[in-house]
């Protein structure tokens, strides 16, 4: 059993925030939207959880769909978002800011971790669309961040394993390298020997069908493509088999 891992849950529901507590996760990823890559979460939500699971929250905070290159109304939101957050509760927030080259925006970042002074800070998968990653990884130890969620800059960790294990390999303790996208019971068991990383975020969602007997059809609320009638949500099961799968290597 790995002493030190860590497995981290991304949720938008209260639901799902209960299913990721009971299957074992160590702390929750709070997000809104999950279907659009996550926006920040409500406060409302926080404290709705709060009432049915103890565990650690994580808030995401992104104010948008889209890049993350940020104007001056946006970061003033961010900073705000985050000592709302912050006074509800959180244990930590989840950020990340480019400029328009593609680096990290230090400013910017230094701003957004002077907000969060005293919780713990993942640099999210921003990190993912930087030019440098290897750069990115310094200049995110220099902010003091303590965790940086990638997946190698490719479309699954999986696919990004050769450059998760030069990340980790890089590290060297002082930043956890939080593997993500694709995650589960089985992929953890095949990253761990490669890439000697031990912390993982996942969703382990799963498609609910709607409780709607009455549907109107052809009608869209929301993205192209996508359900109003599909519900999607974190399976204890799938947390509970990737807590396990890590425990075993």
């Amino acid at each position: 059993m790995k002493e030190n891992y860590v497995l981290e849950c991304c949720v938008d529901s209260v639901e799902s925030a209960i299913h990721a507590a009971n299957g074992g996760a160590d702390r929750l990823e709070l997000c809104s939207n999950l279907v659009i890559g996550g926006t920040t979460p409500d406060v409302a939500l926080v404290k709705e959880i709060r009432k049915y699971a103890d565990i650690r929250i994580h808030a995401l905070i992104r104010p948008r769909f889209g890049d993350f290159c940020y104007s001056e109304h946006e970061v003033s939101l961010m900073k705000e978002q985050i000592r709302a957050l912050k006074q509800a509760g959180v244990e930590g927030v989840v950020i990340g800011v480019l400029d328009e080259d593609g680096h990290l925006n230090v400013s910017v970042m230094q701003e957004l971790m002077a907000e969060a002074q005293g919780l713990s800070v993942t640099l999210h998968r921003a990190f993912d669309m930087c030019c440098d990653p290897f750069e990115a990884l310094e200049t995110a130890i220099k902010l003091g961040i303590n965790t940086i969620l990638t997946s190698g800059q490719k479309q699954s960790a999986w696919e990004g394993r050769e450059l998760l294990a030069r990340l980790q390999e890089q590290a060297t303790g002082r930043i956890a390298i939080m593997a993500g996208a694709g995650i589960g019971a089985k992929t953890i068991g095949q990253l761990m020997p490669v890439t000697g990383i031990t912390t993982y975020h996942m969703s382990g969602k799963v498609t609910l069908d709607s409780r709607m007997r009455y549907r109107q059809e052809g009608v869209s609320m929301g993205l192209p493509g996508i359900s109003e009638y599909e519900i999607w949500q974190t399976s204890e099961e799938l947390v509970r088999e990737a807590v396990q799968a890590i425990k075993k290597e």
